[in-house]
Order: structure tokens, then C-alpha cells, then sequence
């Protein structure tokens, strides 16, 4: 690596430099294993072995065990110094994979469930991304393109309602948060796991979740995915504490808790090519207004079908406040990755404002029904609708003044100040004393040698 990325020690560039092999620590969490263990740690290491090419240990970690798991494991340790064991007196996946992690002293943190239900020829993916500095995380993904799984159709229905929850409810970009097969950078997931506050089963999803919202990349994987009987989760109340879990994970985005600030910061992308001709990322105002208008289009028309459709069982002002909550989720959403595109700033502080001119919005459009409840006695519905479209008009304009002036003005050009791909900006690039001697040395034989080939 030419050199160290912004706000990350030099030591830690030197870490992947070329002749040293990068190390991979694969964390296996057991509940009253003492059956799967055996043959679990029997075909990783064969796996490993024979696939990895980086230098490996399994570390099993005894999470309170009842049975003859922690005798099991320690000796397997006992065969193989690669194995190691840690004991921990009380129950919890996160907090398993959470002392395992702080405890390692590999460059790559990895865990897998002791069933092996993921196929081991995707491990070699998940880690190469975090070897190369491409990415900070990795996951398995039961649910993105290619992924193959056999399980139960209600085990099914359930993974894919609870990450739909996830994509809509925090606009997550990852398609799988509890495929227990994942791998992070040690340097980067250690600084998240004060973070992370559960200790069970959520653990997987509020980290990823605390990543992304800290501008971590997140590396997804296609799994190959068999679904094992003889499972410790159960489902019913697993979902019922993630749920619990999500609340609470939105409360501490929204005061600002889930920002980590010792975390390495990927800088902003550069183009490679000396010569490249930079496009603009924010658009003009013309453009802006003409997505905008086709979002506000699409949004003024839902909010009217679905306030008709309320209509018939709740008050005006009831269904304008739910169609306008719903339509407004879609059309912020909508407007911050397409039209105010170029704009960077705190999410935090971004999502407060929205809230502030969506409360203004619906102030305006409430007051327009209200004062058609004053002028018109028995207003018809379609008036009612007609009302609400005119004042969606003029209240949308407004918005669109204020999202650009308040919301998104101000934040700063994407385009500014940019450094190249995966790695630090040029001023904190420090090159080898030994290289920059060599090129010293080899410019100036070609500046003689240029002379000798003049005068001859």
C-alpha cells in the first residue's frame, strides 16, 4: 500500500505490506455443542487448511455450556495448537463473538455457527475483500442474487419479512443480517463494539447497522445455505427482541450515539486515470427541479389515492397525516439519493430537518382542509381531494425551497477536495526513505545516461 488512509495509524498500513501474510482468526460460538463439535472443527480445519492461503486459527468460544462442550473443545485445542478455546459463564452470541473479537490478535475477525449450514467455499470471498482493504466488513447472504439455500418455508417467510423491516424501517443496504457467517478488519470492527449494546442474537444486526451508518463498507456474499434441524434459536421470541432491538438502534441514530468517532474513515473516491474528465455528481438546479417534480408527482398522486381510501373510515385530518407519513418516508428517501444526490453533511442533523419541513408541510395541507371545514358546510369527498391537491402543489413547492436552501445548501460539493480510491490523500501519503532513494538513484543514471547518448 503506497500509504496510510485517512486517520488510520502508519503502522496499520504497513500491516498488509507485501512478503507478510495477512491473518485470519475464525471465531466458532457453541451452546451445548459437545455432539457438533467434533466433526465442526474436524472440516474447518481441513477446509482451512487446504483453502486459505493466510495464516488461520479457530478459536471456540464455550458460551456457558452445560454439557461436555468446554471438555470437548479443550481437547481439540490440546491436538492442534491452531484451536484455541475461551470459556465465558454466561449465554449470548453477541457477547460471544464481542470477547472472542476484542480478545484476537488477527488482522481478520471471522465467525460461523457450529452447524457449518454455510458452505465453507464462500469463506475465501468474505475475507479476500478485507485482506485487500476493499472493504470493512463481509457478510453471508442467504438472499442476494445467486445465494442457493434448503430450509422450511416458514423459516423463509420470516428472514425475509425481518430484513424488509430492516430496508424500510433504517434503509439498510445489506440483504441478509443473520446469516451467521460474517468477517471484519480488526482495526476497524474493535473501535464499533463498545457500540454495540446486545449481547444475543441482535448483535449481527446492530453492527451492521452502526457500520453502515458510519460509512463502513459492507461486502455481501452469496451463500450456499442448509438449514440444520437441530437448532438453539428460537425464532418467536429471537424476532420479538429484534424488533425491540431496531427501536431502540433508530433512537440512538437519531440522537447522534451511533456515531463512532475513533473509526477509519474511507476518503472520498478519485478517478485513477491522470486525465479523466470528472462528471458532476450534484446536478443543477434545472435538473434537480425536474426530479423533484417527478418524485413530488408520484407522491402528491399516492398521498391523494391513499387519503381517499382512508377517508372512509377515519377524519381528514387522521388520514392526511398517515398518507402524508407514508408517502413522505418514500419521497425524502427518494429525494436524498436522486435529486440532492451531490449533498454531504450529518445524517443525523439531515433527518431532523426533514422532520421540521415535513410538520410544516403538514401544517399547510391541514389547515387547507380546515378552512375548507369553514367556508363549505358539508364539503363533498372530491372536493375534499381537490383541496388536498392544491395545497400538496404549493406545500411541495415550498418543501423543495427549503430542502435545497436548509436541508441539503451548505453541505459542501462531493467533488471537492476528492483521494484516490482505497487510499489516504496525497499530502498524508508517506513513501519508503529505501524507494525514494532507488528512484532518486535510477533518475539520475538516466539523466547521465541521456547526456552520454547528447554528446555522442
Amino acid at each position: 500500500m503506497a500509504g496510510e488512509r485517512e486517520g488510520v495509524p502508519d503502522a496499520w498500513a504497513k500491516r498488509w505490506a507485501v512478503g507478510r501474510t495477512a491473518s485470519v482468526d475464525v471465531v466458532v460460538p457453541v451452546y451445548n455443542e459437545e455432539r457438533a463439535l467434533p466433526g465442526c472443527i474436524q472440516v474447518l480445519r481441513s477446509h482451512l487448511a487446504e483453502q486459505l492461503p493466510f495464516e488461520w486459527t479457530i478459536t471456540v468460544v464455550d458460551n456457558a455450556s452445560t454439557d461436555a462442550t468446554l471438555r470437548v473443545a479443550t481437547e481439540l485445542a490440546e491436538d492442534d495448537h491452531r484451536v484455541r478455546v475461551l470459556h465465558l459463564g454466561r449465554k449470548g452470541r453477541g457477547r460471544a463473538l464481542r470477547t472472542a473479537w476484542e480478545w484476537s490478535d488477527a488482522d481478520v475477525v471471522a465467525y460461523m455457527d457450529v452447524d457449518l449450514s454455510t458452505g465453507l467455499d464462500a469463506l475465501l470471498p468474505l475475507v479476500v475483500p478485507l485482506v485487500n482493504g476493499h472493504s470493512d466488513i463481509a457478510i453471508g447472504s442467504r438472499l442476494a442474487a445467486g445465494a442457493r439455500t434448503v430450509r422450511s418455508p416458514r423459516r423463509e417467510l420470516i428472514s425475509r419479512c425481518y430484513n424488509a423491516i430492516l430496508r424500510f424501517s433504517h434503509g439498510a443496504r445489506f440483504t441478509d443480517a443473520q446469516c451467521g457467517f460474517k468477517a471484519a478488519r480488526t482495526d476497524v470492527v474493535r473501535p464499533l463494539l463498545p457500540h454495540v449494546r446486545d449481547d444475543a442474537w441482535f448483535f449481527d444486526t446492530e453492527l451492521l447497522l452502526l457500520a453502515e451508518h458510519n460509512g463502513l463498507r459492507v461486502h455481501e456474499v452469496p451463500v450456499d445455505w442448509v438449514e440444520d434441524a437441530d437448532s438453539r434459536v428460537h425464532l418467536a421470541c429471537t424476532a420479538w427482541e429484534d424488533l425491540r432491538g431496531l427501536v431502540r438502534v433508530a433512537r440512538t441514530k437519531a440522537t447522534g450515539a451511533a456515531r463512532v468517532a475513533d473509526l477509519p474513515r474511507r476518503p472520498q473516491p478519485r478517478p485513477v486515470h491522470p486525465d479523466a474528465v470528472l462528471a458532476r455528481r450534484d446536478a443543477g438546479l434545472l435538473w434537480q427541479l425536474v426530479l423533484f417534480g417527478l418524485i413530488g408527482l408520484v407522491s402528491t398522486v399516492a398521498t391523494a389515492g391513499l387519503y381517499a381510501l382512508l377517508r372512509s373510515w377515519s377524519p381528514p385530518l387522521v388520514a392526511n397525516l398517515l398518507a402524508l407519513v407514508v408517502t413522505t418516508l418514500l419521497n425524502t428517501e427518494a429525494n436524498r439519493r436522486l435529486t440532492f444526490a451531490g449533498a454531504r453533511g450529518s445524517t443525523h442533523r439531515v433527518h431532523l430537518q426533514g422532520l421540521v419541513v415535513f410538520a410544516l408541510y403538514y401544517a399547510f395541507t391541514s389547515g387547507a382542509l380546515l378552512a375548507l371545514q369553514v367556508f363549505v358546510a358539508r364539503p363533498s369527498r372530491w372536493l375534499e381531494v381537490a383541496v388536498l391537491l392544491a395545497a400538496s402543489v404549493v406545500g411541495t413547492a415550498g418543501r423543495f425551497v427549503l430542502l435545497r436552501a436548509w436541508v441539503f445548501g451548505g453541505r459542501g460539493d462531493a467533488r471537492a477536495d476528492p483521494a484516490p480510491v482505497g487510499s489516504a490523500p496525497a499530502d498524508d501519503i508517506r513513501p519508503d526513505p529505501a524507494v525514494a532513494e532507488h528512484n532518486r538513484t535510477e533518475s539520475r543514471r538516466s539523466e547521465q545516461a541521456g547526456t552520454q547518448e547528447g554528446t555522442a
